[in-house]
């Protein structure tokens, strides 16, 4: 059974976007090393969904889902973690009312429900 993950792909404190590399270069990088989202991250499997969100901006409630893809791969051997990744829906900017807490870099493993439905829909 595979996994869903809502990640981020804004460095710098969210002001530099990753997502337009990430898509280009088949990938997905975790940018930050400290807490738990390297842990986190080493859960992802071949098989699983990703989909690249960003936050609404100040005062918005919700994200907005960017691109949607198949984990390929997994590298852990780096001092980040990346996945090679299948990118199979991009530049969506599709809107999701509900944010359930996706303000870090990584969130997951999700099963399926209602919710990951609407954020993994194609």
């Amino acid at each position: 059974m595979h996994h869903y993950w809502v990640v981020g792909a804004s460095w710098e404190g969210g002001t530099d976007h990753q997502d337009a590399r990430f898509v280009e270069q088949g990938i997905w990088m975790l940018g930050w090393e400290e807490g738990k989202q390297p842990e986190r991250a080493a859960e992802m499997k071949p098989g699983d969904r990703i989909a690249i969100k960003r936050m609404k901006g100040k005062g918005q409630t919700g994200i907005r889902i960017l691109h949607l893809g198949i984990i390929r791969g997994v590298i852990l051997d780096t001092n980040k973690v990346i996945c090679t990744v299948n990118w199979v829906s991009t530049d969506l900017d599709r809107n999701i009312n509900e944010s359930r807490g996706c303000f870090q870099s990584i969130h997951g493993p999700f099963e399926h429900d209602v919710w990951i439905q609407e954020v993994f829909c194609l």
